[in-house]
């Protein structure tokens, strides 16, 4: 049996979980307090890729980052090729999954409780002590929860992925698109072997949510 496609499913959503861990994190914290209009245009930016259909967000990328491309072949000299390698496969997950932490981490950051912040600042904290010691503590639930829906969407990446770096067993290939492939060459028992599997997979993600999120909700109203 050749595991390779978990492996590397694995792999490309724990990396790109990270990135946007993160990535989205930053983003959140400033935006969340910008004003209505500046966050309503930058929120339609950055959860583009969440309403686009992921093909079209693979298609974007390979106009970016192809081969043929002027940063493709920049970033050629350096030896870094996003398209038909595994690690073009973290890129093109985290741009799908970005949204989901994004939106998840703002609406912590909104809902959190700024003058416990304020309090803070009086007693002479700094920035960074208040972020990282009371407002990140105070916002753990939602945070944590948007990571673990953003590596769920990065480890079920389909169109992106497939755009980007196809299907190559042992290099590129995903649960996702091994169960394409499997299905096209008439592979039934093949594919929902691997059905099964993200099935199992993503009713833990589901779980791991749930139990993340009971807390907040059973909490005291403010």
């Amino acid at each position: 049996m050749d595991w390779f496609p978990l492996y590397n499913s694995l792999r490309i959503a724990a990396l790109s979980s990270v990135v946007v861990f993160f990535a989205g994190i930053g983003a959140a914290y400033y935006a969340a307090r910008l004003p209505r209009l500046v966050k309503g245009v930058l929120d339609a930016v950055l959860t583009l890729p969440m309403v686009l259909p992921p093909t079209v967000v693979g298609y974007l990328l390979l106009l970016v980052f192809g081969n043929k491309r002027p940063l493709g072949q920049l970033l050629a000299n350096f030896d870094i090729h996003f398209v038909m390698t595994w690690y073009g496969g973290v890129l093109a997950a985290a741009v799908v999954a970005f949204p989901l932490m994004y939106r998840t981490a703002r609406g912590a950051f909104e809902s959190f409780d700024e003058t416990l912040a304020q309090a803070g600042q009086t007693l002479g904290l700094s920035g960074r002590y208040i972020f990282w010691r009371i407002r990140m503590p105070a916002c753990r639930q939602g945070i944590l929860a948007g990571f673990v829906l953003a590596f769920a969407r990065a480890l079920g990446e389909y169109g992106a992925t497939s755009m980007l770096i196809g299907y190559t067993p042992g290099r590129t290939a995903t649960i996702s698109t091994t169960v394409y492939q499997l299905w096209r060459t008439g592979d039934d028992a093949g594919a929902l072997f691997w059905v099964g599997i993200n099935l199992a997979i993503s009713v833990a993600v589901l779980l791991t949510v749930n139990v993340l999120e009971r807390p907040a909700k059973g909490g005291p109203a403010r």
